[in-house]
Order: structure tokens, then sequence, then C-alpha cells
């Protein structure tokens, strides 16, 4: 049986999970490798937001720079956020009801919107939209707007970051397209597509700007 060989870049994203933090010597060093084929895989790795650097500074002699995983850097390794949480959702449900799991999520739809109105304020509809895009991107929605003919838009989204939770409570999508009517000011928001189906790739949303919200 072949056995699976281990890319450079996976071996120093291990030692650094491991060590927490490491120098371009020390790496060199763990890997028996040479320190310029270190640096090249780090400056790859700094430049896609995976590991990040701090100036060390010494007793004696010169600072020097050790590397460290970012947050993104530390998501890569596996975590059970999803099976958690939906464990901790279906024991609520159980215990109180759905109703109990409804409020739950528009607890969090209510801080949310606190977070992020004061990013509306003043701004005209076609702004907020645009804004509403880039809190979704800071959310790692990968969402995307155009406008349309009529003057309505179009809100994509394709990645969603609790799809799991949200396939077994769709009241998360819900609360989620409230948050989306308070921050927009508007009544006028219908959900097209959801990937919380199973059956649909992106989520989409078509948006209206509406009087007397």
């Amino acid at each position: 049986m072949a056995t699976k060989t281990t890319s450079t870049r996976d071996q120093i994203l291990s030692l650094l999970k491991k060590k927490k933090q490491m120098t371009v010597s020390t790496i060199a060093k763990e890997l028996s490798i040479t320190e310029m084929a270190v640096r090249r895989h780090l400056n790859t790795l700094e430049r896609d937001n995976v590991v990040e650097t701090t100036l060390l500074r010494q007793a004696m002699g010169r600072p020097t720079n050790v590397y460290q995983l970012s947050t993104s850097g530390q998501e890569l390794f596996p975590r059970n956020y999803g099976e958690l949480t939906i464990d901790l959702l279906r024991t609520i449900q159980e215990k109180e009801g759905l109703a109990k799991v409804k409020e739950l999520f528009d607890h969090r739809k209510d801080k949310l919107k606190l977070r992020f109105e004061k990013r509306m304020f003043l701004k005209d509809f076609q702004s907020k939209v645009l804004e509403l895009q880039k809190i979704q991107n800071e959310q790692g929605f990968m969402a995307e707007v155009n406008q349309e003919p009529d003057g309505s838009y179009t809100f994509k989204q394709f990645n969603c970051p609790i799809a799991a939770v949200a396939k077994e409570f769709p009241v998360v999508c819900a609360a989620e397209m409230q948050l989306f009517k308070e921050l927009l000011e508007t009544g006028d928001i219908q959900c097209e597509k959801c990937m919380s189906t199973g059956q649909e790739q992106h989520c989409y949303y078509k948006i209206k700007q509406s009087e007397g919200f």
C-alpha cells in the first residue's frame, strides 16, 4: 500500500500548529530543507493570510521574525462547530420546543443588527445593498449583487458558513432574511433559492426598495 506524501506546505502548517511560533531557521532544521525553501513557502502562506509574522526582540542580537498561524490558518484544521451546534440546538428543541430555538436565532439577529446598522446610517438604498454585500462577505458568505433593469437587486450568496445548521433549523434563514429587511429598511425581499434545502448551490434573494417599512 502506497504511503501518502505530505507536502512541505502541510508540514509547515502542522509544525506551526504544534509549536505555536517558529522562526525560518527552526522550521528549516525540523524539515531538513533550506531556509530559502522555507521562506518561499512562508511568503505564499502569508500572502494567502494563512500565517502571520511578528518581530521578536531579543536580549542580545538583532530582532528576528517568528511565524504563527493566523485565525484563517487555525480554521484549516478539523473542527466540529457545526455538529456541536446542531446537538445543542436539538437538546434545546427537545427540552423547550422549537419556539425556544427561534427565540435564540431572533436574539442573534438583534445582536447582528446592533452591530451593523451604524454602517447603513445616511446611505441611500443602493449603497445599503452594497454595504450588506460587504458585511456578508466579511462573514464568509461570498455574496454578489447585481442591479436589474427594473431597479431591483439580485443578491446571491455562494457559501453558507452555517449551512449544516440551517438545513436542520430553517428558522435561521428566516432570521437572516429579517435581518436583511431591517438593515435595508425594506419589506420587499424574497428568497428564491436556498442552500439549506440541499438542492441548490447558492442562496438567491430578490430585493426591492419599499416605502413605509
